[in-house]
C-alpha cells in the first residue's frame, strides 16, 4: 500500500499498519474492494459547579471499521480490540456479512483517480499542555468569573474545560492509506439569573483547535454572565410579523437546513424540499455559500473525505443560485453524478458578509426580533415548513428595547432564504460554517 501521510503524531504509524493489515488480509479471502478506517482519541474534560468539581472524565478510546464489497455486496464489521487477531477476525466477520446482503449496483468504493495523494498540512494539531488540576481550576475560573459579573446571577448548571486529541486513518485497495492527527478545545459556562421569582438561563463557549485562538476561561465566563442577566425581564409580545435577526450561533443553522436539504441521501430518496434544485435561485444575489476544506485550522477542515478523496475548494451557492449537491460516491451514483468530496458531510461553509456588523444591521430593522436561542426542532426537511420556539430581544427604533421569550417563529424555507436582506461579517468560527448574522426581512412571530 502506497504511504501518502507524515507519521510523526499521536499513534499514526500503528493505526496506518493495521489499516494495511486489514486490507491485506481482505484481499486474501477475495473480495473486489475494501476499505478501513481505524481512529485513536485521547481527551479529558472537567466540570466545575458551584466551586467544586463535578465531574471528571478521562477518554482514550480507539477502534477499527472494515468494510468490503463482493459481487456488489457489502459487508461490514467493527472492533475496539486493535490486536492482529482481533482484526483479522474483523475482516472475516466482514466478508461473511457481504455473503448474506443483498446485491446493490451502486456499492462500492469512490473512484481511484479521486484518492488524496498528497495529504496538505491544515495546522489541526494543536495538543493543549493541561493536567486533570489545572482543567478544574480553569472550569472554577470560568464560572466564578460569570456569577461574579451581576449579583443576580446566582446559580450555575456548570462550566467545563475540555481538551481532545486524535488520530483518524483509513485506507482502500485503490492502494491509499492515509492518516492525520487534529485536536480539538473548548470551554463552555452556563449560568442562571434570578429577579422577581422569575428564573432566565443562557450559556457562552469558545472551542478551537488551538487553545491559544479562545478566550480565556475568565471571559468565556463573564460573557455567559452578561448574556444570562441580560434575559432577565423577558416579555410576552403579541402576535405580528416583523423582521427576524439571527445571532451567528444560529444563523449557521438557518443555513444547514438548505445544506442538509442538497445532500445527496435527502435528494436520492425524493425526500427534500430543494428537491432537484440545481440551477435555481435558493437566496437572493448577494447570497453565496463557497466549501473550503484546507482552512488552517478550521473546524470542519480535512484533507480527503471519509472514503479518501481529496478535498476541494468548490462554491456551492453563487449569486444566490445553487450549483450542485453534497454527494458522496454512493449518492452521486444513486443520481447519475459524480462525487463531490463529501462522505462525511460538508467541509468548512463559509457564508461571506456585506459590510455590515451585528450593531447596523439591527439599526436596519428598525422593529423586529433578534433571536438568540431557539427551542425545539420544528423543521420538516421534506416540505420546508419551518416553526421554532425563539427566545431574544425585541428591537424599536433601531435599539434593543427588551428581552423577549415564548414566542415561536416560522414561515417555510424556501420563502424565507429568498427574504434575507442581509448577512452579517461578525463570522463565528467555532463550527464548520462560518456565517454572520442574518437578517430576515420579515417572518411569522406568534406570541401571546
Amino acid at each position: 500500500m502506497g504511504k501518502v501521510a507524515k507519521r510523526d503524531a499521536l499513534g499514526q504509524v500503528e493505526l496506518e499498519n493495521l489499516v494495511s493489515l486489514a486490507l491485506g488480509e481482505a484481499q486474501r479471502l477475495g473480495v473486489d474492494e475494501a476499505e478501513v478506517s481505524a481512529s485513536l482519541d485521547k481527551g479529558l474534560s472537567a466540570t466545575a459547579r458551584l466551586g467544586e468539581v463535578e465531574s471528571l472524565e478521562y477518554t482514550n478510546d480507539r477502534g477499527i471499521s472494515i468494510t468490503v464489497f463482493k459481487e456488489q455486496r457489502k459487508g461490514s464489521a467493527s472492533t475496539s480490540d486493535l490486536s492482529p487477531d482481533a482484526v483479522r477476525e474483523a475482516v472475516a466477520k466482514a466478508v461473511s456479512f457481504a455473503n448474506l446482503t443483498a446485491q446493490d449496483e451502486y456499492a462500492g468504493l469512490a473512484q481511484a483517480d479521486r484518492m488524496c495523494r498528497e495529504v496538505p498540512n491544515l495546522d489541526l494539531d494543536h495538543p493543549w499542555d493541561i493536567d486533570a488540576d489545572t482543567a478544574i481550576a480553569m472550569a472554577i475560573e470560568s464560572e466564578a468569573a460569570g456569577l461574579g459579573h451581576d449579583e443576580r446571577v446566582s446559580n450555575s448548571e456548570g462550566a467545563t474545560v475540555a481538551t481532545n486529541r486524535g488520530t483518524w486513518a483509513y485506507g482502500n485497495t485503490h492502494d491509499f492509506v492515509g492518516s492525520y492527527t487534529r485536536t480539538s478545545h473548548s470551554i463552555t459556562c452556563v449560568l442562571l439569573a434570578e429577579a422577581d421569582g422569575l428564573m432566565q438561563r443562557d450559556y457562552h463557549y469558545a472551542a478551537a483547535r488551538c487553545a491559544d485562538d479562545m478566550e480565556d476561561a475568565a471571559e468565556v465566563g463573564r460573557l455567559a454572565g452578561e448574556k444570562t442577566a441580560a434575559r432577565l425581564g423577558a416579555r410576552k409580545i403579541e402576535t405580528t410579523r416583523a423582521p427576524v435577526l439571527y445571532i451567528p450561533e444560529l444563523a449557521r443553522g438557518f443555513i444547514g437546513h438548505a445544506m442538509s436539504a442538497i445532500s445527496g441521501g435527502a435528494q436520492y430518496r425524493k425526500a427534500s424540499f430543494l428537491l432537484d434544485a440545481v440551477g435555481e435561485q435558493l437566496f437572493p444575489a448577494f447570497v453565496d455559500i463557497l466549501e473550503r476544506p484546507h482552512l488552517p485550522r478550521g473546524m470542519a477542515s480535512r484533507p480527503y473525505d471519509s472514503e479518501g478523496v481529496a478535498t476541494y475548494d468548490r462554491d456551492i451557492v453563487v449569486n444566490g443560485e445553487l450549483q450542485g449537491y453534497i454527494l458522496s460516491s454512493y449518492s452521486a451514483r444513486r443520481l447519475g453524478l459524480e462525487t463531490t468530496a463529501n462522505a462525511g458531510g460538508a467541509q468548512n461553509l463559509v457564508v461571506p458578509g456585506g459590510g455590515k456588523d451585528r450593531d447596523a444591521l439591527i439599526a436596519d430593522m428598525g422593529t423586529g426580533l433578534v433571536v438568540t436561542e431557539l427551542i425545539g426542532h420544528g423543521v420538516n426537511g421534506v416540505t420546508g415548513d419551518y416553526s421554532r420556539g425563539a427566545v431574544g430581544f425585541w428591537v424599536e427604533r433601531g435599539e434593543l428595547a427588551y428581552p423577549v421569550h415564548e414566542v415561536t417563529i416560522a414561515g417555510n424555507l424556501r420563502e424565507l432564504y429568498q427574504r434575507i436582506a442581509a448577512i452579517g461579517d461578525d463570522q463565528d468560527l467555532r463550527s464548520g460554517i462560518r456565517c454572520g448574522s442574518i437578517l430576515v426581512e420579515e417572518m411569522t412571530i406568534t406570541g401571546a
